[in-house]
């Protein structure tokens, strides 16, 4: 019973910073990252479909990144759903490919990314945190359906903090490593 419910809060804690290192992953360090393209949809024949599903995204430079569509005439509506998509770069085609030059970061977006990655992260722990509640009100319903005794009450109090203690230590470390990576010049 006790060991279900600390695998659940597990599972949910790891599921949390996956999710978390995902979003992470998503803020632009100043070279080129091809997750900074998640969020474009392309109107592709009447669905919106990711921008992967049609181009191939490649990173031939550091500072650049090339979309080559499937299909050539797609190309104004990839160029239009990267614009709508507010990612910050602005593409140009040679009727063949589209180039994102990734931007020189100024100081004050390298401040605006990291105030970011930090709130991303505090986001991360907030929901951690929601999981350590769910699974130590578990454990009391439990003990107070007298299906669990106090001790292994208390035994998986513990264990779920240390869950807990973990995944906060990895988010902030993630946090950490994503700051350092977006200061870098």
């Amino acid at each position: 019973m006790v060991k279900t419910i600390i695998k659940e809060v597990e599972e949910k804690m790891k599921a949390t910073l996956s999710a978390t290192r995902h979003e992470l992953s998503t803020l632009r360090a100043g070279k080129a990252n091809l997750s900074v393209l998640e969020p474009v949809r392309v109107d592709y024949y009447g669905s919106k479909v990711p921008l992967n599903q049609a181009a191939t995204l490649s990173v031939p430079e550091p500072r650049l990144i090339l979309v080559q569509p499937f299909d050539p005439k797609q190309i104004g509506a990839i160029e239009r759903a990267i614009l709508e998509a507010n990612i910050g770069m602005t593409p140009s085609n040679d009727g063949r490919v589209i180039r994102l030059p990734v931007p020189q970061l100024t100081e004050e977006t390298r401040r605006d990314l990291c105030k970011r990655a930090r709130e991303l992260g505090e986001k991360g722990k907030v929901a951690v945190r929601h999981n350590r509640h769910e699974g130590r009100s578990a454990l009391e319903k439990r003990e107070k359906d007298k299906e669990i005794s106090e001790d292994e009450r208390n035994r998986g109090y513990d264990q779920i903090q240390q869950l807990h203690d973990n995944a906060i230590e990895e988010i902030s470390q993630s946090v950490s490593r994503k700051e350092a990576d977006i200061m870098e010049v």
